[in-house]
This record gives structure tokens, C-alpha cells and sequence, in this order.
């Protein structure tokens, strides 16, 4: 039996008032991000990948992830830049259900500034719908939110939650593209990084696009 979701708190809260520290940011994130995949039991499969050195982190080099293995359902995260990169396999229903739920959103057409390059201004938000690419950062304080991907009332969240992740510092909820819910405190949908993908759909490169040259 999968274990139920907890309630939201603040134990995971940032201070906005600290100096940032990507590398702890980014070993926090995961494991919050691998919490949530426990805490849906095998609804939200992880699939691991290896973090750049230490010298490539620390020059914002992009990073190259092979997402060949990745299955439907699946989620892998990668270190850019010190955050958390997630890479989601979506199946064909769920990108059916993502304008089910837009009345819901507080920005469902990804029209605010600074969180959606041009490429991504979609109904999936991304280059190829079947792959979500995201910073697994919240646009509140800078937590990570939580994978809930089960369908359906959980405990903490909506009755007809479809899908997505919970930010358990403060309850803010984003669907499946990364779109925040309305009346959540986030002020904005998860960041779509710059990203590439090759020519045989194999791999990702995330730090380069049409405006991030390698």
C-alpha cells in the first residue's frame, strides 16, 4: 500500500535573507524530489543520473542527459547551474488532461515574464510534449516541491488533484507542465530552462538554446 502524501508545513521553508548555496540546493532538492516518489509508491518512478564535476557546476556549463532509459511515468534529475533539472516522460492522457484544469491556473498560457522562453510558450510548455523540462524550484522561496503524480484526492491536496507536485513549505501546487494554481502564494510557473534536444532524440543537452549558444 503506497504511503499517503503528509500535510503541507514549514520545515522546508528557505530564509530569503541567506546567501545562496547551489550545491546544497541541489543535493536538498533531489531528495525532496526522491521523497515524493516514495511517497506515491510506484506511481512516480526515479530514474537517477550522475552530477557534472564539480568544475563544469561551477561554470554553468551545460549538461548532457541520456534519456533513453527514461519510461512513461518516469522522472530524472539532473544538477545545472546548482538546481535541480527535472525531466519528465508524459504519456499521452496526461497531456489530453492539461487544458482540462486551465480555468484553475494562475497563469495557464505562461504569459508572465522571465519563467517561459518563446519556444515553450505552448499548452505542454515544452519543445517535444512527451518531455517536461523544468527547474525543480519554486518560484516562491526557492524550496523544491515534492512529485505527487497520482491522480485523485491525497491528503493536501485538491479533490481533483491531476497530477503534478506540491511545494510542502507553503502548499503551493503546479500541474504537470509546471503551471502554478491560482491563490497558491508562488507568484509564477516552475522555470523552463534553455535545452536541446540531439538529432536522434536520445539525449538532452539543458544550458543551450536558440539564445544560450555552448
Amino acid at each position: 500500500m503506497s504511503q499517503q502524501p503528509t500535510q503541507p508545513d514549514n520545515q522546508g521553508a528557505v530564509d530569503p535573507t541567506l546567501p545562496s548555496d547551489p550545491k546544497r540546493r541541489f543535493w536538498v532538492a533531489t531528495a525532496c524530489t526522491l521523497g515524493g516518489a516514495v511517497g506515491v509508491g510506484t506511481a512516480v518512478p526515479f530514474v537517477a543520473s550522475f552530477a557534472p564535476s564539480d568544475k563544469a557546476r561551477a561554470a554553468g556549463a551545460p549538461v548532457t542527459a541520456d534519456i533513453s532509459d527514461l519510461a512513461m511515468g518516469q522522472m530524472k534529475v539532473v544538477e545545472w547551474r546548482g538546481k535541480p533539472v527535472w525531466i519528465v516522460r508524459r504519456s499521452k492522457v496526461t497531456l489530453e488532461d492539461l487544458p482540462k484544469h486551465d480555468a484553475e491556473l494562475a497563469d495557464p498560457e505562461s504569459d508572465r515574464p522571465g519563467f517561459t522562453p518563446p519556444w515553450a510558450k505552448n499548452e505542454w510548455r515544452s519543445r517535444d510534449p512527451e518531455y517536461f523540462i523544468c527547474i525543480g524550484i519554486c518560484t516562491h522561496l526557492g524550496c523544491s516541491p515534492t512529485a505527487y503524480f497520482q491522480t485523485g484526492a491525497q491528503p493536501g491536496l485538491p479533490t481533483g488533484w491531476p497530477g503534478g507536485w506540491l511545494c510542502a513549505c507553503h502548499g503551493s501546487t503546479f500541474d504537470l507542465a509546471g503551471r502554478v494554481f491560482a491563490n497558491k502564494p508562488a507568484p509564477d510557473n516552475l522555470e523552463i530552462p534553455p535545452y536541446v534536444f540531439s538529432a536522434d532524440g536520445t539525449k538532452v543537452t539543458i544550458g543551450v538554446d536558440e539564445d544560450n549558444k555552448a
